[in-house]
């Protein structure tokens, strides 16, 4: 039987592609730096951890999964979750609150995987287009929420709604800092600028050094503004080997936590992979899927990995950095391994400005404008799910919003004619 990940050795002879590849993993696993070491800030584990989720459980995922170029690791929303679910049992940060987060990794990979082989994952062809793109679209407006603060050079709190956020920003608009805001101008400038040489060198990548000699050279010249926040030193390069605590009692505790999650990290992943599959007009196998993002996190487990699924913001910065296979996700966890084992010194001089200016790249083109008016004008049907879920994502939990989503297209198709 040929393994999941020979039957894109095709595309790779394309000429070009494995160049592309290449480098659009290099360009994810610069942006991985900051955003994993949040991630696990958010999840109430040391940075370290979010890090380690974005090496080998996204290299299961690329190679065993159904996505083209669905990056899978560390979540925004499932890092949330984790503190939610895990916190009530456990002091935050302390050794058992971290055994428990580890062994949640494992329970969550054992049910992905159960109901991948229980063909379970033909669900995701059940998911209206509109609720795809709804959830897409709010999507993107959550990675704005949650790069306002750095992209103004403000310390807004995390996990923070929207509201919030916009009510937080007009109130301290006194303080923003004008470095970050240019800096992060300037990244999204250059990205958009240097999109028709993207085959040569990806444009995401160029940005990140665009905006990094912005923030050298107003240093240099107005020494009076405020430094600007920068990527934190970081910690070392090689997940520590790690074991699940797998006993009767923590297993009954965490049975709860381990169904919530499990339906989160699904419904995310399979929500990007057929996103990304639409885009390509690709295929999307939901078992094989389910299959991977559970390989995914039982191996993660055993290697320090808090519980990872499809991520938007890397899944984004791939397809913009103009990759072709799921070699580009690969050798981003490989790329990543490297910057920490050779150049983790230099990356202290990224400003996190810079990287909220990719992600502002990378939420526009989540949003697919063009596919939302089709449907409001040629579809009625389709309305009441694309809104619900668009405002749902944005307001409310992941899977509620699909949840919701999937309920308002059932009703409507009954009744909108």
């Amino acid at each position: 039987m040929q393994a999941p990940f020979m039957r894109w050795q095709a595309e790779w002879r394309q000429p070009g592609a494995l160049r592309a590849d290449l480098l659009a993993g290099l360009t994810g696993a610069v942006v991985v730096l900051p955003q994993g070491m949040a991630f696990a800030t958010l999840a109430g584990l040391p940075p370290q951890y979010g890090l380690y989720a974005a090496m080998l459980p996204c290299v299961v995922a690329a190679l065993f999964g159904s996505s083209r170029l669905m990056v899978s690791g560390p979540a925004n929303a499932i890092s949330l979750t984790t503190m939610a679910l895990i916190a009530p049992l456990a002091a935050v940060g302390s050794a058992d609150y971290i055994r428990l987060v580890l062994t949640l990794t494992f329970l969550v990979g054992a049910m992905q995987l159960l109901l991948g082989l229980a063909r379970a994952g033909n669900v995701v062809d059940k998911v209206p287009h509109s609720v795809v793109v709804g959830f897409t679209a709010g999507a993107a407006v959550l990675i704005v929420n949650s790069q306002l603060g750095p992209m103004l050079g403000l310390a807004l709190p995390r996990g923070s709604s929207v509201l919030q956020n916009l009510q937080a920003v007009a109130q301290r608009a006194g303080e923003a800092q004008w470095p970050a805001l240019l800096c992060a101008l300037a990244t999204v400038v250059t990205a958009v600028a240097w999109r028709p040489l993207n085959r040569y060198v990806p444009a995401m990548l160029v940005a990140v050094v665009a905006g990094t000699l912005v923030s050298l050279t107003l240093r240099a010249a107005v020494p009076a503004w405020p430094t600007l926040a920068t990527v934190p030193p970081l910690p070392g390069a090689l997940p520590p080997l790690s074991w699940p605590d797998l006993s009767i009692d923590t297993v009954r505790s965490l049975f709860g936590a381990t169904l919530v999650m499990t339906l989160l990290a699904l419904t995310e992943a399979a929500a990007i992979a057929k996103a990304v599959a639409r885009k390509y007009g690709d295929t999307l196998d939901g078992n094989r899927e389910f299959v991977g993002q559970g390989l995914a996190n039982l191996v993660g487990a055993f290697f320090s990995a808090m519980p990872s699924s499809g991520s938007f913001n890397r899944s984004g910065v791939n397809v913009e950095s103009g990759a072709r296979t799921p070699l580009a996700a690969v050798s981003a966890a490989v790329f990543l391994v490297l910057l920490l084992l050779f150049v983790a010194d230099w990356v202290v001089w990224l400003p996190l400005a810079v990287i909220a200016g990719l992600l502002l790249v990378v939420a526009w083109g989540l949003i697919d404008r063009r596919e939302i008016v089709r449907l409001w004008r040629e579809e009625p049907a389709e309305r009441l799910p694309l809104a619900v879920t668009l405002v749902g994502t944005v307001t409310l939990s992941l899977e509620w919003a699909i949840l919701l989503g999937i309920t308002s297209a059932l009703l409507a198709r009954r009744f909108v004619r």
